[in-house]
């Protein structure tokens, strides 16, 4: 009984699984190539709290010295949406405290 329980349960989970990958898709390789370097600026801009103006200037200076020549717009592009659509649901994706974020918030416009 307890076996069947467990192949009930892995069979749900399996297409659990297979529902989600269709849904979603695969990860942008662009993104999984920058993720570092995208969260390291987002940490700068939240952790000294910058506004909307010195985030841009951040991001272009970041973009122009680190990342090559034919991956820049894409660069700043994806930057400038993650940094819009922060919020407090995906703040730990970028390292970020509740209280930098709302310090951050409070200054961004």
């Amino acid at each position: 009984m307890l076996r069947d329980v467990f192949v009930f349960a892995y069979e749900r989970s399996s297409q659990l699984y297979s529902t989600i990958r269709k849904n979603f898709g695969d990860p942008d390789p662009f993104r999984v190539r920058y993720r570092e370097s995208i969260a390291k600026i987002i940490q700068n801009i939240v952790q000294n709290v910058k506004n909307k103006n010195e985030a841009v200037a951040i991001i272009k200076s970041h973009a122009s010295e680190s990342i090559p020549i034919k991956d820049q717009a894409r660069f700043i592009e994806v930057v400038e949406i993650e940094i819009m659509n922060l919020h407090e649901g995906n703040i730990a994706r970028f390292r970020l405290s509740l209280s930098e974020y709302h310090t951050w918030k409070k200054n961004w416009y």
